[in-house]
């Protein structure tokens, strides 16, 4: 089975949303859908999801870099990031368990 949670996104964004809303925000893999999201988080977690959302980023504007062989361009990095809300009165502890 493939590895869908990737890793935890600590930001301070990501904190107040799961300090004010029990949200919390992880890499995920492109290819995973909700559901897969869903069980990789129960299953890692043992807490109980009510709701995911997702949202895909990189892919479009690219980066320009000047090369002693001229000019090349390359596209941003493509990944996925999940916000995943929590059952009311559960929490995921993300600094002990990853």
């Amino acid at each position: 089975m493939k590895n869908i949670i990737k890793k935890p996104i600590i930001s301070e964004k990501a904190t107040d949303l799961s300090e004010k809303f029990n949200r919390f925000t992880f890499a995920v893999d492109r290819m995973a859908n909700k559901i897969e999201i869903k069980n990789a988080v129960e299953k890692l977690y043992g807490v109980q999801v009510t709701e995911v959302r997702t949202m895909n980023y990189g892919g479009g504007k690219s980066s320009t870099k000047y090369t002693n062989r001229g000019i090349v361009e390359q596209p941003s990095k493509k990944w996925k990031k999940a916000v995943v809300t929590v059952a009311e009165g559960e929490a995921i502890d993300l600094f002990n368990n990853f």
